[in-house]
């Protein structure tokens, strides 16, 4: 246990060659960056250059109050005894990150008290520009803030199997116990604390640190899946203090047997938690790899096409939803199998392995099955807030139909899509009437409301039979509610703030915070287009936050038509 400053005691005495007047230096973290300057070697806490560490003694004080017009040592001793070769490989560990010897003992002078108060008087300085800067509203978006303001819940990382930890999640849970950076500390290196978690939003955390009981002045969010939370016992294995915060550090005088009876019996991160999250973020799909596509520009076209390097997160490809995952890359990947001679001379390019894609539930299309001219109900692939009316044109080998909208097709199909027997965005005629949803009818149909049972009689055709569907609705975990990161599949270089707006069966349909229900989308529960809260911090990439009030009222002029490009674009089923 450390605690604070009390292994700091003054001597004002000369300095002896004695064990018993010299106290051992704290070994320097690696983690401070080392400075060069005119080949000479500072290191500064934190990256504040108003901080200096000696390169004697390893004393950090205020740069200001440092000997000599270099400022390298804390005082005359130390300048001189620099000098000597014994000293200089205790120098050279020290700056190695290994442990001091005893030759590199702090001589405390005087001086250090003078240094220790003007550190103190820095620390308070930084703290009240903090103060200050913290009342300045700046540009971004926090979900932390977002979920705390309006008691939103999200979305629990195991409904996404797909993405980082989504099968691995574990029990991890509100009261699970973890070693986190203590920034409520005026020590100038790295400290830790204990916290337990008080609500989970996804991958993020709203922490408490232990001692401050109901009292959540200092609670704070951080993603659970970062590199500063570790499992309870890292701090100890790993050589790392244990610091109480100084807002607390007066209640208890024996912290060690606090912690004691707090974690007897309390849950903690796995020991190779993580392990398991760099593992889970490890990518399959390699730059220059080639894959079959279908064409955005023409639904009934496939190409050949090669991975560029683009956000390293997704994993097993699905075949069964092509069109929902792959308009998100622009493109809908398949495992590439024929070769052309203009692939083969290409250098460097090479073929995705057949085991990255996920394979379709096999189908038995020897008895009653799926024939050209049925009706149904499917999601328009170009509009995905839509289910409308359509027709099986052709039906092809291992489950996959060619489908068209009705009332939008071009004369010679080449508007046509694919979707596979067993998809979730294919349902049978009724499908919407029975759970409320609006259908949208073939255009120019004049006949309104829409009835199935007039239209299957005006066109003289037959309603796909209901047994052939889908009808598997796994154990999701969704609710109507939960927040969540969802890419625009219209928009697809955009991840955004959505909300599960409603559930029927497996279909979630997903609202982008911020922006009207025409921009909605009806996706799988199991769709790779859906992520935790935290995704994007999690990974790196930028999320797009809810449109502010000032936007939402004036949509109809400036902010609202930057979206109006995709409304136009995917207003109904366009040829």
């Amino acid at each position: 246990m450390f605690d604070g400053y009390d292994s700091c005691s003054e001597d004002t005495s000369s300095s002896s060659s004695s064990d018993e007047s010299e106290e051992e230096v704290a070994p320097l973290p690696s983690s401070l960056p080392i400075i060069k300057n005119n080949g000479q070697v500072y290191t500064y806490p934190d990256g504040k250059s108003g901080m200096a560490t000696c390169e004697m003694c390893g004393m950090v004080g205020v740069r200001d109050a440092f000997y000599s017009k270099t400022k390298r040592f804390c005082s005359v001793s130390c300048s001189r005894s620099y000098s000597s070769n014994s000293k200089k490989a205790s120098i050279l560990a020290r700056l190695q990150g290994k442990p001091p010897t005893k030759k590199a003992k702090v001589l405390q002078k005087q001086p250090l008290v003078a240094k220790l108060a003007a550190y103190a008087q820095y620390q308070a300085t930084l703290q009240n520009q903090a103060k200050t800067k913290a009342a300045v509203p700046v540009e971004g978006f926090s979900w932390g803030n977002y979920i705390n303001s309006n008691s939103f819940t999200a979305a629990p990382v195991t409904c996404f199997k797909h993405a980082p930890m989504g099968t691995c999640w574990g029990d991890i849970s509100e009261g699970v116990r973890v070693e986190v950076p203590n920034t409520d500390c005026s020590l100038p290196t790295k400290v830790f604390w204990i916290a337990g978690i008080v609500k989970l939003a996804g991958y993020n955390a709203l922490l408490r640190y232990e001692g401050f009981e109901n009292d959540s002045s200092l609670d704070f969010w951080c993603n659970v899946c970062g590199s500063d939370i570790h499992p309870v016992g890292w701090c100890a294995t790993s050589g790392k203090p244990l610091v109480p915060p100084r807002t607390i550090q007066h209640k208890y005088t024996n912290w060690k047997a606090f912690l004691v009876k707090r974690l007897t019996g309390a849950k903690t991160l796995p020991p190779d938690f993580s392990q398991k999250v760099s593992e889970s973020m490890q990518y399959p799909f390699k730059t220059s790899m080639r894959v079959e596509v279908v064409d955005k520009t023409h639904l009934c076209r496939t190409r050949v096409a090669v991975k560029p390097n683009f956000c390293k997160t997704f994993h097993k490809v699905s075949l069964q939803e092509n069109l929902q995952f792959f308009l998100a890359l622009k493109l809908s990947l398949k495992p590439f199998i024929n070769k052309s001679n203009i692939t083969k001379k290409q250098d460097g390019h090479f073929d995705a392995p057949p085991h990255l894609f996920m394979k379709v539930k096999e189908v038995d299309a020897a008895g009653e099955w799926f024939k050209e001219g049925m009706k149904l109900e499917a999601i328009d692939p170009l509009n995905l807030s839509a289910i409308c009316v359509a027709t099986i044109r052709k039906v092809l080998a291992d489950g996959y139909l060619m489908i068209g909208i009705d009332g939008s097709e071009a004369a010679d199909g080449s508007d046509w899509f694919c979707y596979h027997a067993t998809s979730p965005s294919i349902f049978p005629v009724g499908f919407c009437e029975i759970n409320m949803i609006e259908l949208t009818p073939p255009r120019g149909y004049a006949k309104l409301p829409f009835k199935w049972f007039d239209y299957l009689r005006e066109t003289d055709s037959i309603a796909a039979p209901v047994k052939l569907f889908n009808k598997e609705v796994p154990n999701h975990g969704f609710h109507v509610g939960m927040k969540l990161e969802a890419v625009d599949l219209m928009e697809p270089r955009l991840v955004c703030v959505a909300t599960v707006t409603r559930i029927i069966h497996r279909l979630l349909r997903i609202h982008f915070d911020g922006w009207e229900d025409e921009y909605d989308q009806w996706v799988d529960c199991e769709s790779p287009d859906l992520y935790p809260v935290g995704w994007c911090q999690l990974t790196g990439y930028q999320l797009q936050p809810p449109a502010p009030q000032s936007s939402r009222d004036s949509q109809s002029s400036s902010s609202k038509q930057k979206k109006k490009a995709k409304s136009q674009q995917y207003k109904g089923h366009k040829k």
